[in-house]
């Protein structure tokens, strides 16, 4: 009998302590390479305004962080978009961002290392890092994706790399390449 009353005790506890488990949010893969920090919504209008954005495109953001570029793209373009951070806790809040904008069957986000997932299906691809992260990235961007797609970065160029198309939003800049970027 004692036995019995252990064995369902034990049970009772773990299905109390499942609920809290399942919403702590795991580990990031590493740590990530930059600090979130979110990019302001009217640059984030101006970015995918650069690109030229429509229905058709997926839009690809590198280091999604809260998730505001690719639910933008689909909100206001009514383009599929794809987050994807290293960050858990990102992630997180990206889809519960995601969940409040109504625009779940068209945006997806993925706890994934930027530097190793397939982002072949981007046709706009965003980026707010570092320029030595831009540059890092560069071979990726050229590897995978095909020949027209836009890349948009806020704030930081890829060094000797001439954008395309530059655009300051109240003091920020944001920069244009097309793939292949040379």
């Amino acid at each position: 009998m004692k036995l019995r009353t252990c064995v369902l005790s034990l049970a009772i506890l773990a299905a109390l302590a499942a609920p809290a488990l399942a919403q702590t949010a795991p580990a990031p893969l590493r740590s990530p390479d930059v600090i979130f920090v979110p990019t302001p919504q009217e640059v984030v209008d101006a970015m995918l305004k650069l690109a030229k954005v429509s229905a058709t495109d997926v839009v690809y953001d590198l280091g999604s962080g809260d998730g505001r570029i690719p639910i933008t793209a689909a909100r206001t373009y009514g383009a599929r978009g794809v987050g994807i951070d290293i960050d858990p806790q990102r992630i997180k809040e990206a889809t519960a961002n995601l969940q409040a904008s109504g625009q779940g069957d068209k945006v997806r986000f993925l706890n994934q290392d930027l530097f190793t997932t397939n982002i072949s299906e981007a046709t706009v691809v965003t980026l707010y890092l570092l320029p030595s992260l831009n540059l890092k990235v560069m071979p990726k961007l050229n590897a995978e994706l095909k020949p027209g797609t836009r890349v948009v970065s806020h704030a930081f160029d890829m060094g000797d790399i001439k954008p395309q198309q530059t655009m300051n939003v109240n003091g920020r800049t944001i920069y244009l390449w097309t793939v292949p970027i040379k």
